[in-house]
């Protein structure tokens, strides 16, 4: 089973899952902003990234910018930040067979699936 954190607003999440639709994948799709994961969800997912879980926050957001720009955190902080503000995380992501990739571009996910 191929999860999807998908946000059907952003065309990069579409595109990666039509990709996984393509590839006969049998997806799973959360809708991050409508079902946002908790913090233990989300430090799951970092540790398959194998990221800091500050790469894995939308910096561009208004969110970020008019609240927690500039200031330092730790990563616990990040996360919880991102817990409370699902629109600040980084879109989609795509875990398979305890991997996972952010699919920007959508074809990282190929990666993944097999």
């Amino acid at each position: 089973m191929t999860i999807i954190y998908h946000n059907p607003r952003c065309r990069k999440s579409r595109e990666t899952l039509e990709l996984l639709e393509q590839n006969k994948e049998e997806i799973r799709i959360i809708k991050y902003l409508e079902t946002p994961p908790s913090k233990q969800e989300l430090e799951d997912i970092i540790d398959l990234l194998g990221i800091a879980p500050i790469d894995l926050v939308r910096k561009n957001e208004t969110i970020w910018k008019e609240n927690f720009k500039g200031k330092e955190y730790t990563n616990d902080e990040v996360i919880k930040i991102m817990a409370e503000n699902p629109k600040l995380i980084e879109r989609p992501i795509v875990i398979k067979n305890k991997k996972a990739v952010i699919g920007r571009p959508p074809q990282k996910v190929l990666d993944i699936l097999w």
